[in-house]
Formats: structure tokens, C-alpha cells, sequence
């Protein structure tokens, strides 16, 4: 059975992306490898085995084009509403919590946020599916 380990985005400044999903997040670097044309930061905390790896291209001044085909990655919380008055409290700017509710019963609670780079995150309460 495959077994997700990691996602990868590319990042402009490795010390600004690593700041923002150790503040958000509770990521710490597990690994770094620098080579000539690149480093690879590989990001996690020890609730879980998957790995945020931000790749920093050496020599790179404009910021990615994310395009229309990146949609987001997910994080799932103990308490939503403290966790979206920590953002807040951090200046991350999280977006204002939603609900979608399915046949009349709550099926998630979240809001989104953006890394440094433009990426999307959603952040959803422990409930249902998302766990």
C-alpha cells in the first residue's frame, strides 16, 4: 500500500517560508540538504509522518507562478477559533472561518491562509473525515 510522505512547493526565501510554517504550523526543519543550484528544507512536527518540503532555487528573484492547477494543502486542528485568533494574533491574515454543511449536518468548519509564496492552506477543525 503507497503511504503519502511529503508534498513539495517552491519558495523564494527559505528563512521567511521556514519562519512562516514553524509560526503556523509547528513545523521544525528535519532535514536540509543544500547543493549548487538549490536546497531542499524538508519541514514536520511530531503529530505526523508527512513532510512539507520547500525547495529554494538559488539565483531566483521572481516569485512563482502558481497558475490555476495548484489548489491547497490541509491541516486539521484540536480548536479552530483559537487557532484562527492565533494567525490573527501572528499578523498571518487567515481568512474569516466557513461551515459546509451536507444533508443538513456540519460537515467542516475551516479557513483558508497563505504561505509567504502565495500558497493555499486550509486549516479545518478535528471533526468527521478530517482528522
Amino acid at each position: 500500500m503507497a503511504k503519502a510522505i511529503h508534498m513539495m512547493i517552491r519558495v523564494l526565501e527559505e528563512t521567511r517560508s521556514v519562519d512562516f510554517y514553524t509560526k503556523a504550523f509547528g513545523l521544525e526543519v528535519a532535514d536540509r540538504y543544500d547543493f549548487d543550484d538549490f536546497t531542499l528544507v524538508y519541514l514536520r512536527n511530531a503529530d505526523a509522518d508527512f513532510e512539507v518540503e520547500l525547495t529554494v532555487n538559488k539565483g531566483r528573484t521572481e516569485p512563482y507562478d502558481l497558475g490555476d492547477g495548484y489548489g491547497h494543502v490541509a491541516f486539521c486542528v484540536e480548536d479552530l477559533d483559537g487557532e484562527h485568533a492565533r494567525f490573527a494574533g501572528l499578523g498571518l491574515a487567515p481568512r474569516d472561518i466557513k461551515e459546509f454543511h451536507r444533508d443538513g449536518a456540519l460537515m467542516a468548519r475551516f479557513f483558508f491562509v497563505e504561505d509567504p509564496d502565495g500558497y493555499k492552506i486550509e486549516v479545518l477543525q478535528k471533526h468527521g473525515r478530517y482528522r
